[in-house]
């Protein structure tokens, strides 16, 4: 079986979104599937990571076609901030970031790529017809991805699945977005578009499944995962009381209870003053460092950014691996990529979310960690209180179990199973 995979994301891209294609074309001879890669030719990626380059197998077929992307322009005019272009929604924008911010949400689209899909689907149109491809597979956000290959399959009847990474108009920023009542409407319009007429749908939780199944019957559940052996890890834990979190931290994700604990245990306790120490990996929000300025700044390491391997070895050190989840009205929904390296890594997860979300069920089936409400201080406090204990008995250990079907490659055997079958 020959497939097309389409995706913005792909190496040198870095960062979460290229993750998953990238590891599912890695395993994906092993279960007889060959893939084709149609993916950008001169990409804006806010984060690069070359070292995923060497996770491509041999001989695998890459087709860039170059993009136009408006982003490029209209930052022009508006004042560059790093903190944005991690993803992050200026809360207080200028009169022209505003503007800007308008521009964005109601004039393109689903997305700022909505300009590659026309000269995608006529060159794809031609490719596809010329090779033995079987199936499209189209991969979002962003969402433009999946118009290429709706209107690819309106014109040559193949058979069509889509991918969601993460969700449409439940994704944890979409209610910041200043659109007007008629783009709303149009994205809920082209999201139902792409679900219904998709042959297979495949998402990464159940919330979005049961989201989705008023649309379509065919919806799978293939969740992210980690892609290295248990066995390779022998890092030596950290001496001090290293809390990590690995990944971007917006204001949404901003786990405020958490610093105010953290605060008030520290003034209560001087050797958990002496011990603590914060590492946040990743782009986070003014309004993280912000909070984050009530602890010492000794207590506290910021670092912008780590290659995939770096961020592991620091997860596999760590005492706790910290799992914030955005506090949004999707929330519950919300499994972010994190969480299966955490497994991996078999590190106490300190989870901060819905306690009956998606990431609460991973987590207590898989005995990893604890997770806590967004607003339960007094339950925050016991759990780190009774870390810090078994941390200062040399006893700080987690007993993970059934962890191994999230491996990507026995993610990707699950994959297989409905590529064929459909």
């Amino acid at each position: 079986m020959k497939v097309l995979i389409i995706t913005y994301y792909w190496p040198p891209a870095g960062g979460s979104g290229v993750q998953r294609w990238l590891k599912f074309v890695k395993y994906l001879r092993d279960f007889d599937i060959e893939p084709v890669i149609y993916t950008v030719d001169n990409p804006a990626y806010v984060i690069e990571d070359a070292s995923l380059l060497a996770d491509i197998p041999e001989g695998v077929e890459v087709i860039r076609q170059p993009i136009f992307e408006p982003n490029s322009i209209l930052s022009f005019f508006g004042k560059k901030n790093k903190k944005q272009s991690g993803g992050f929604l200026n809360p207080n924008p200028s009169a022209i970031g505003k503007l800007l911010q308008y521009i964005r949400a109601n004039y393109f689209i689903p997305d700022a790529r909505k300009y590659w899909i026309r000269p995608s689907v006529k060159y794809l149109e031609q490719y596809v017809r010329e090779n033995d491809i079987d199936a499209v597979i189209s991969t979002g956000p962003p969402h433009s991805m999946h118009l290429i290959a709706m209107q690819l399959k309106e014109r040559t009847g193949m058979t069509w699945i889509s991918d969601f990474r993460d969700p449409w108009t439940e994704i944890d920023y979409f209610h910041q977005l200043p659109l007007s009542k008629r783009s709303k409407l149009k994205h809920i319009e082209l999201e139902e578009q792409v679900v219904s007429k998709s042959d297979v749908v495949i998402v990464v939780g159940e919330t979005m499944k049961k989201n989705f199944e008023k649309y379509n019957d065919e919806i799978h559940v293939v969740t992210n995962g980690y892609d290295s052996k248990v066995s390779e890890l022998n890092e030596e834990l950290d001496m001090s009381f290293t809390i990590t979190h690995i990944g971007m931290m917006n204001a949404d994700r901003n786990p405020t209870i958490l610093w105010s604990v953290l605060k008030e245990i520290c003034d209560e306790n001087a050797d958990f003053k002496k011990d603590l120490k914060v590492q946040l990996i990743g782009k986070v929000a003014t309004e993280v460092e912000k909070d984050l300025a009530s602890l010492n700044e000794k207590n506290i390491a910021l670092i912008e950014y780590l290659d995939h391997q770096d961020a592991r070895l620091y997860q596999q050190r760590s005492q706790l691996l910290l799992l914030a989840i955005n506090n949004v009205p999707s929330a519950k929904g919300i499994i972010t990529g994190k969480i299966f390296e955490y497994l991996q890594a078999r590190r106490p997860i300190l989870g901060i979310g819905p306690i009956h979300g998606d990431a609460a069920n991973i987590v207590n089936e898989t005995t990893s960690g604890i997770m806590v409400d967004f607003d339960d201080a007094a339950g925050l406090k016991g759990t780190i209180l009774e870390y810090y204990d078994k941390f200062k008995k040399g006893d700080l250990t987690v007993s993970s179990s059934n962890i191994e079907k999230y491996h990507r490659k026995e993610l990707t055997r699950e994959l297989s199973v409905i590529l064929i079958q459909d």
